[in-house]
């Protein structure tokens, strides 16, 4: 014998395994299963968004009759930090995750030039692959002295270019660039970083090795190319001279032959050049 009991649901209990799928820079997809096994009715959840930077708050309304249920929630900002908070309609007990959206990419072909009593460094617009950034927003400037083990703040710039001055030689440095951190350094953007060593010759580690192949390249090409060139000329100057010898003692030599005696008859007194 046997008997099919069915439970009575309980609105009060919490959404089941909240959790993050994919997260974006601008989005974040999130899933949850309902609080108890084949809801037979549709079930209203509120989904509140808390922003843990701005201090601001949204609520969304989801309504599905799915045992497992998958929102992507909007609008958030690129670096952002939020409490996500579900539960049913009702207000029965909720779940909740923290998300961090992904931040802001990092500026691109970050490299120095050297000038006499500063350097200069550039970097590609960041608005080139980030439809998020504008701009206005712009860019912040960090310095890290590995000898005196301290990091400094440079400033920021709208531009895609920063001067550098009073730096002290025999330090090695290291220059990082990022999207400028809005809302007291909480949102900001994955920094691009550029070592900067042997200031005494005006070279970057980063860039030393690829930029001295490329001086090499410069120098030595030509210079081989030049060495062949002579060395083809010398070849061809020396066989054209062995031929015209060739040729002037040959006719010397047929001059003085003697069909008689089958041989050619030089005297001393011939000048045989």
């Amino acid at each position: 014998d046997y008997v099919v009991v069915k439970m009575i649901p309980d609105n009060r209990l919490p959404p089941r395994h909240l959790h993050s799928v994919r997260t974006g820079k601008t989005f974040a997809v999130i899933k949850w299963e309902s609080p108890y096994d084949s809801p037979d009715q549709d079930m209203l959840y509120a989904v509140a968004v808390k922003d843990l930077v701005r201090k601001t708050d949204k609520i969304y309304k989801v309504k599905s009759r799915n045992s497992t249920v998958e929102y992507t929630i909007k609008k958030l900002e690129p670096g952002g930090k939020y409490h996500v908070i579900v539960q049913l309609g009702n207000m029965s007990k909720e779940s909740s995750m923290k998300i961090n959206t992904v931040p802001l990419s990092a500026p691109d072909a970050l490299k120095i030039i050297t000038e006499n009593d500063h350097i200069l460094l550039f970097w590609k617009s960041l608005a080139l692959k980030e439809s998020n950034f504008n701009e206005s927003r712009g860019y912040e400037i960090h310095m890290f002295d590995s000898l005196m083990n301290i990091t400094a703040y440079l400033g920021n710039t709208t531009e895609n270019f920063f001067k550098v001055s009073n730096l002290k030689i025999g330090h090695n440095y290291s220059f990082t660039v990022q999207a400028r951190c809005l809302y007291g350094g909480q949102m900001c953007g994955e920094p691009a970083t550029l070592l900067y060593d042997e200031l005494g010759t005006g070279e970057d580690s980063s860039a030393s090795k690829s930029g001295r192949a490329t001086d090499v390249a410069a120098i030595v090409v030509p210079v081989l190319f030049l060495l062949l060139v002579t060395l083809g000329i010398g070849f061809v100057v020396l066989y054209m001279r062995h031929r015209r010898l060739q040729n002037s003692f040959t006719a010397f030599a047929n001059s003085h032959y003697s069909s008689r005696l089958g041989s050619a008859i030089f005297s001393s007194g011939d000048d045989l050049g």
